[in-house]
């Protein structure tokens, strides 16, 4: 669904992302890992066209062809089916929660910029959003303010609103970072279930977690990938080991 050759970024003499080749696959969850500075949320800046890529090629399978975004504006590969959520949550917080998801909706659907569109259409956005707050299980907290959720419950609505336009391919960008031990559970389950439909591509600190859902496991190492495999063959590999996971045992949580 998602690859890219020889995928560069330099600022200055930094190399933060290092000619790397990546592929994801349909229904596919990779996890991205590797220390702070390694070079992943780069990578996800050039894979949605925050950044340009100094380098390399990325390419997006849509309509059964492969399409070049690279450098593609994100409200074009947006559009296009590759949709993200971030790292700090990115939400209005004086808005509902239905309405930061409709508004997504919106955003992707057809039209979104005729301010003339009739009600159906408008009752059509916020039935998918309800569907979609159904599936986070936020439906309760439809009418409730952003900013009145807990910190795990807006890492739900992250994931809502990536889910907007049912993108093909979803990045998740940390959807635990600050979520308390009460809740990790609930995020767990929702990872699992938007894999079981999308292709997903998940930068993630606990390392528990990350061997827990992934398919698939992908290390960064000063901008280069130094492993690409199972959970099995990531965790028990030497150079894994001596970069980042540092004598794993499962159950502590690591550094991604």
């Amino acid at each position: 669904m998602l690859r890219t050759t020889g995928l560069t970024k330099r600022f200055g003499g930094l190399v933060a992302v290092d000619d790397v080749d990546f592929s994801l696959g349909e229904d596919e969850l990779c996890s991205l890992i590797g220390l702070n500075g390694a070079g992943k949320t780069t990578f996800f800046n050039l894979l949605t066209g925050v950044l340009s890529p100094t380098e390399g090629t990325i390419e997006l399978r849509t309509g059964g062809e492969w399409r070049d975004v690279t450098a593609t504006p994100p409200h074009e590969t947006a559009g296009l089916g590759l949709h993200r959520s971030y790292q700090i949550t990115n939400v209005f917080p004086t808005s509902t929660v239905l309405e930061n998801v409709r508004v997504a909706v919106q955003a992707h659907g057809d039209g979104s910029a005729n301010f003339w569109r009739n009600a159906g259409a408008f009752e059509a956005h916020v039935e998918e959003a309800r569907a979609i707050l159904e599936r986070v299980e936020l439906a309760r907290y439809a009418e409730t303010t952003a900013q009145n959720l807990s910190h795990g419950e807006l890492r739900q609505l992250e994931v809502a609103i990536a889910l907007a336009g049912d993108p093909d391919v979803l990045l998740l960008d940390e959807p635990n970072a600050g979520v308390s031990s009460e809740s990790v559970g609930g995020i767990i389950d929702l990872i699992e279930d938007v894999a079981s439909d999308h292709a997903v591509l998940l930068v993630e600190h606990n390392t528990d977690i990350v061997m827990r859902v992934s398919d698939r496991i992908v290390v960064l190492n000063q901008g280069s990938v130094i492993a690409d495999g199972s959970p099995d063959d990531v965790r028990d590999d030497p150079d894994v080991q001596s970069a980042y996971l540092g004598g794993y045992e499962s159950g502590r949580e690591g550094v991604a």
